[in-house]
């Protein structure tokens, strides 16, 4: 049994942020951040491009931000989230700066300002392609500097703990697995806040890394919390493609900003056949055209061109990049790129209002877990950082309101749990979790019709069930694909069920 004050699942962007304000305004508030790997491992390391920021007030506005972000996607965000979270961008993006993170300045010593997809304006904020280990780094050595946040590393969650009354449900702990240890353990909180990132590692082609797994998505819904929007599943269209490897290396959405071209086989540039803004479109529109290529041509990839660019300033820009093209044997000055799009963001999740308070009381949620309403059907390009930032900074406003007022409550000692593991059982994980990536693919999503996604739950609602009765163990792999079936399925249902795919023709291409 362990207990804390507020606790924070996950150690991205989202939980840090949230964890330092609330620790800033309550020292004498203990706050324990749990994270199932490492509290470096998760996608903030991963980002390359940047945060989408207004600084340059006089050829951009916070109105020209707007518009791109419902533009992306599709016009179906919350226009007042949207308003929202753009216009507190510089606050946060400064507050950023004053906590040590640091960002690629010209010559004038102003900040260097980048243009992606989607955007009208330059105006991502970035350090080199290392945007999200600059912000990661930082935010730790922050957190690290309150005695009242405490971090345990390598604590699984598992399950929500609630306290159900007739009128209400209230979230008052978690059930976690302490792997060093092997041990389950339940711990009491008088709030609980998922950070708990996305679900790529689902799909046949994923950036994410290996503990997207969709835990915080899954949680929340055998808790019963409302979850929504989850088939609106990002592609990102210019991974490295590498044969037989199922998560791929992200090349930033910066590179095409940069003016690198995207071409066909024969070296042709056919993105123009699709959207006038070419390598500029969003990255839904780009994600399509190139799957059609490749269905057209029946190659495995299509090619990044950057051989026209200033290789000295490429190389200066995306340093991390370049070395590990180089490492596949890629030279950017003489070599084609072979990408294809690969499953990047979730813009679906956990239901949320402006504070970031989940339909459960006492349970809050921030980050890529989250649906906030910002991204609508198609996250602009960037707009996720920023995004995390916003809300647990409205989170923490709200916690730090509200704490002293919330009881902590005894949780029941629970069954322990039988965690270990037979190479047996790893083995059905491992053949199980190869049937699911190869059921979850861009096509089954976006390009099939609704009775192969109906063929397809069944197989998944099929996973699940074979997945209870044959692993008797419950160690942390097999709660681990627990969740992503079942986030899974919610994909799909959500898919089935979506008015904007199956009657809104419009976002298709035209033959």
């Amino acid at each position: 049994m362990m207990k804390t004050d507020v606790l924070v699942i996950g150690s991205g962007i989202a939980g840090l942020s949230f964890a330092i304000k609330v620790a800033t305004a309550k020292p004498e508030a203990t706050i324990h951040v749990l994270t199932k790997s490492n509290n470096d491992v998760g996608n903030t390391i991963k980002a390359q491009g940047g945060i989408a920021v207004v600084v340059d007030k006089i050829r951009d506005s916070f109105e020209q931000h707007i518009e791109d972000t419902m533009k992306a996607g599709k016009g179906i965000n919350d226009p007042e989230i949207v308003k929202m979270v753009i216009s507190q961008a510089p606050e946060r993006l400064y507050e950023l700066i004053n906590w040590g993170t640091s960002f690629d300045a010209n010559e004038l010593g102003e900040l260097e300002l980048g243009l992606e997809g989607g955007h009208s304006q330059k105006r991502i904020v970035h350090h080199q392609d290392l945007t999200g280990k600059e912000m990661e780094t930082k935010l730790l050595q922050k957190a690290a500097s309150y005695s009242n946040i405490i971090f345990y590393d390598h604590y699984f969650v598992t399950d929500i703990i609630l306290k159900k009354q007739e009128s209400s449900t209230t979230c008052i702990g978690v059930r976690a697995i302490e792997r060093k240890m092997a041990e389950e353990v339940s711990i009491s909180s008088r709030i609980t806040f998922l950070a708990t990132g996305g679900s790529g590692r689902i799909f046949e082609n994923t950036t994410n890394p290996l503990v997207a797994t969709g835990d915080g998505i899954a949680m929340a819904h055998r808790a019963g919390a409302k979850i929504s929007n989850m088939n609106f599943i990002q592609f990102h269209p210019t991974a490295l493609y590498t044969k037989n490897q199922h998560s791929l290396f992200l090349i930033s959405e910066a590179v095409r900003g940069f003016g690198a071209h995207l071409v066909d086989s024969t070296g042709n540039r056919f993105l123009f056949k699709y959207d006038t803004h070419g390598e500029l479109a969003t990255r839904d529109i780009v994600s399509e055209a190139i799957m059609r290529e490749l269905q057209r041509s029946g190659k495995k990839s299509v090619f990044l061109d950057c051989r026209h660019l200033n290789p000295e300033a490429f190389k200066n820009h995306f340093p991390t990049i370049v070395q590990h093209c180089l490492d596949e044997g890629i030279n950017y000055e003489n070599d084609l790129i072979p990408i294809v799009p690969a499953a990047h963001y979730q813009c679906g999740g956990i239901q949320v209002d402006k504070f970031a308070r989940t339909s459960i009381n006492q349970l809050y949620a921030s980050g890529e877990c989250a649906h906030t309403g910002l991204h609508g059907a198609n996250r602009l390009a960037s707009n996720s950082l920023l995004e995390a930032l916003v809300f647990s900074h409205q989170a923490a406003g709200k916690v730090v309101e509200k704490l002293d007022s919330i009881l902590v409550e005894k949780l029941q000692q629970e069954a322990a749990l039988q965690i270990d593991q037979s190479k047996e059982e790893n083995d059905i994980l491992n053949k199980f979790e190869k049937e699911l990536n190869h059921l979850m693919s861009y096509n089954l999503l976006y390009t099939s019709e609704e009775n192969e996604k109906k063929k397809a739950l069944v197989k998944l609602n099929f996973l699940d069930e074979k997945l209870e009765k044959l692993c008797k163990n419950k160690y942390l792999e097999f709660f681990e694909l627990k969740n992503m079936i079942q986030t899974a399925i919610i994909i799909l249902e959500h898919a089935i069920k979506s008015k904007f795919f199956n009657k809104k023709k419009t976002y298709k291409f035209s033959n």
